[in-house]
């Protein structure tokens, strides 16, 4: 059997996977806007314009909504092409026009009716509660939608524990079943064709399927069949400690160097929290190995674990991997504790490689040994570039010096925010290619 270290990592040809992932969304996605337009049009126009704009804006609020449950059902197949950070983003942005077409929705279809009534729009809004069935689940939908939108505003989200916004968010889901039945009750377009009610139960019936496999399903069997345990726990320095894991038939599961699992330590105290790490060796069949700084009560209570605790990991997942290389040649940058998935990644990357590893001081260098011995044993160079973090070590300029011929590498990069922004800053300066600069940033979704 082929291990997954044996995997061929050199650069494929063809459509870039991110393109074949991304254009699938977007085949997805107006395929189906194409179809409820159609519907819609086949349903017949109300004589008024407002209600008419009020229930276009319903079916596309529906639809997003379907599309938002695909975006965080965690499929491996577009998580490995596209990478969780840009789905969560895709999925916030979502979000935020569902939001606004189902306001636009109650905002039209109210006013639209009040202007044929004698009723001002909030006691029509009152009269349509009590009259028509399926209006009341849905406006009490659209303040769950409110709800989570207020608090998955940047600024709100940063006052919130990520367990209490993950709380709230999981009310969308009670929000899509109110907004399904009401669409099933009410839905012109629903109602007014098997065709279409059909269609309508197989987008939705799609969406939750998504979503229950990639998120319970497929999570679940993996570590029925993995059953993951401790074996070590390493302190690295007094801030960072390395975690080994091993379990059944390691070699059948699909994790990449570069790739991130949300790790749960089943103690009494912890088993409720998921923290995401990333894979600080590659993947051998035999042992996983994650690597944390001491961040948080999750990171910290790493050093604590003892051997032969039950681990739930949820993963792999990211498309930080060599799936995405573009050149026979790559340059790794790594800050800080983002050596963790640039370690791994050169332990499985084929080509020469440049690797720099900035730290503001060499006792910060985690794993420098290590990275040393890799770049000796596959004739990489490494460059350990120290000091405070003004003025930039890694400005244009001193890349351009460690490495002369940039443009020509792919680039994978990882470290805090504010060196990652600054590196592909110079990147871009320097003119390397975007489809060349490969990173990736944890955020999760509901």
């Amino acid at each position: 059997m082929t291990t997954l270290q044996e995997r061929p990592a050199a650069p494929r040809p063809g459509v870039r996977p991110t393109v074949v992932g991304r254009t699938g969304l977007y085949a997805v996605l107006l395929a189906n806007a194409v179809v409820v337009t159609v519907f819609f049009v086949q349903a017949g126009f109300a004589s008024n314009t407002l209600i008419v704009l009020g229930r276009l804006a319903g079916l596309y609020g529906a639809l997003l909504m379907a599309f938002q449950l695909l975006l965080v059902a965690r499929l491996p197949w577009f998580d490995r092409r596209i990478g969780m950070d840009r789905l969560t983003s895709w999925h916030r942005w979502t979000g935020f026009s569902v939001l606004w077409l189902l306001l636009a929705h109650a905002v039209f279809i109210v006013f639209g009716y009040a202007r044929s009534s004698s009723l001002d729009p909030v006691n029509q809004l009152v009269d349509l509660a009590e009259t028509v069935e399926g209006v009341l689940r849905a406006i009490t939908a659209l303040a769950v939608i409110i709800v989570v939108g207020a608090v998955s505003a940047r600024s709100a989200r940063r006052r919130l524990a990520y367990e209490t916004w993950h709380f709230i968010h999981l009310y969308t889901y009670v929000a899509v079943v109110l907004a399904f039945t009401h669409q099933v009750a009410a839905g012109t377009s629903f109602t007014s064709s098997a065709v279409a009610k059909s269609y309508w139960y197989g987008v939705w019936g799609v969406a939750l399927a998504a979503v229950f496999t990639g998120r319970l399903v497929l999570p679940l069997w993996r570590n029925l069949r993995h059953r993951l345990r401790v074996t070590a726990v390493v302190p690295e320095n007094d801030d960072v400690v390395s975690v080994y894991v091993t379990g059944r038939d390691l070699d059948r599961l699909p994790a990449r160097a570069g790739q991130f699992f949300l790790w749960r330590f089943l103690t009494r105290d912890r088993w409720w929290q998921a923290n995401p790490f990333s894979l600080s060796a590659a993947p051998d069949g035999r042992t996983l190995r994650l690597t944390a700084k001491r961040a948080g009560d999750g990171s910290a209570a790493l050093r604590h674990l003892k051997v032969g605790t039950r681990v739930f990991a949820e993963g792999p997942y990211g498309a930080f991997t060599t799936l995405h290389r573009t050149r026979p040649d790559a340059l790794l940058i790594a800050g800080g504790v983002g050596v963790t998935p640039i370690r791994a990644l050169l332990e499985e990357l084929h080509g020469h490689a440049v690797v720099i590893y900035r730290v503001a001081t060499d006792r910060d260098a985690v794993l420098y040994g290590e990275l040393r011995e890799l770049a000796l044993a596959k004739g990489a160079e490494l460059h350990l570039v120290t000091g405070p973090p003004v003025p930039d070590r890694l400005a244009p300029q001193e890349l351009a010096r460690l490495v002369p011929d940039i443009t020509g590498r792919d680039v994978y990069l990882c470290g805090p925010p504010p060196m990652m922004n600054a590196v592909l800053g110079s990147l871009r300066e320097l003119g390397v290619p975007r489809t060349q600069t490969h990173f990736e940033r944890f955020s999760l979704a509901g």
